[in-house]
């Protein structure tokens, strides 16, 4: 189903590495870049991790692109992911937006 399919993408992605008792290698080190500088080096570094998370654990879904911009007025960042999903052919969109929290 491509609802569950995003809201695992979703939540694989706003779950801090280390935050799941038991399970300390899933989730995703964005929310360390949170309050770094927006550079482009921190985009990249985004979209790596989200990547590098997808990629080990849902294997359901297939990385296009990862989009990522910064939205300081609100003080978060929007991250736009795009997949596909085995058996699919039209790919997925699942639009963040991620929080600083402090």
């Amino acid at each position: 189903d491509v609802n569950a399919v995003k809201q695992s993408v979703k939540n694989l992605i706003l779950t801090d590495r280390g935050e799941r008792l038991m399970q300390p290698t899933i989730g995703s080190k964005i929310r360390s870049l949170l309050f770094e500088n927006f550079t482009p080096q921190t985009a990249e570094l985004i979209k790596q991790y989200t990547r590098e998370t997808l990629e080990a654990h849902e294997p359901r879904a297939s990385l296009i692109d990862v989009t990522v911009s910064p939205d300081p007025d609100n003080n978060n960042l929007n991250v736009s992911i795009t997949f596909g999903i085995i058996n699919i052919d039209e790919p997925q969109r699942l639009n963040l937006e991620i929080e600083r929290i402090g």
